[in-house]
This record gives C-alpha cells, sequence and structure tokens, in this order.
C-alpha cells in the first residue's frame, strides 16, 4: 500500500485505488508525461477544428433551444388569447340568455297584472 501514498497526485476514485496494483499507478504515471510532451502543429490544427467544431454544434443547439422556447411562449399566449376570446363568448351568451329570462319574466308580469 506504500504505493498509494507514493502516487497520490494520479487522480481517481477511493475503490479504483484500492483494485490498482503498484504497476497500474507507474503506467498511469507514465501515460500523464506522455501527454505533457509538445505536439506537433497537425495535432494542435486538429484540436483547434474540433474545439471550433464543437463549439459551433454547441451555438446551434443554444439556438435551436431558444427557438424551441420562443415557440413555447408563442405557443402558450396563442392558447391563453384563444382561451380569453371563448370566455369572452360564453360570457356574452350567458348574459343574452339572462337578458332573454329577463324580458319573457317582465312580459309574463305585465301580462299577468293585465288578465
Amino acid at each position: 500500500m506504500a504505493h498509494v501514498n507514493r502516487f497520490y497526485e494520479i487522480p481517481m476514485s477511493k475503490s479504483m485505488r484500492g483494485l490498482c496494483k503498484e504497476e497500474d499507478y507507474t503506467f498511469l504515471g507514465n501515460s500523464r508525461n506522455f501527454c505533457k510532451e509538445p505536439t506537433s502543429a497537425s495535432q494542435e490544427e486538429e484540436w483547434d477544428s474540433r474545439r471550433e467544431d464543437r463549439l459551433r454544434r454547441q451555438m446551434q443547439r443554444e439556438e435551436k433551444e431558444r427557438e424551441r422556447l420562443r415557440q413555447i411562449e408563442e405557443s402558450r399566449k396563442e392558447k391563453e388569447e384563444r382561451w380569453r376570446h371563448h370566455v369572452a363568448k360564453l360570457t356574452s351568451s350567458q348574459e343574452k340568455t339572462l337578458q332573454q329570462r329577463l324580458d319573457r319574466i317582465r312580459t309574463f308580469r305585465i301580462t299577468d297584472k293585465t288578465s
């Protein structure tokens, strides 16, 4: 277990540390050194192009998400407007119905008194 302390700077989970042997740590330490070596210009260009592609795709996803949210908001507003129109129409028809009933009751009372 002495190797655990020696290679502590290599990031990994506690359960993984228990499973690894000293050879594994040595390999991981060596692979880290390989990454630190200078890269060629073509590799850097490739990485830059990949990064630009990722950024472009991320921007497209964000734009699509904004468009989707805008459409949802428009749909919500349209439904709300249709609901208001529906409620206004119902209210108007109910007012007309009540007015007609009132007129019939008044007519009935007037004809009832004259009889």
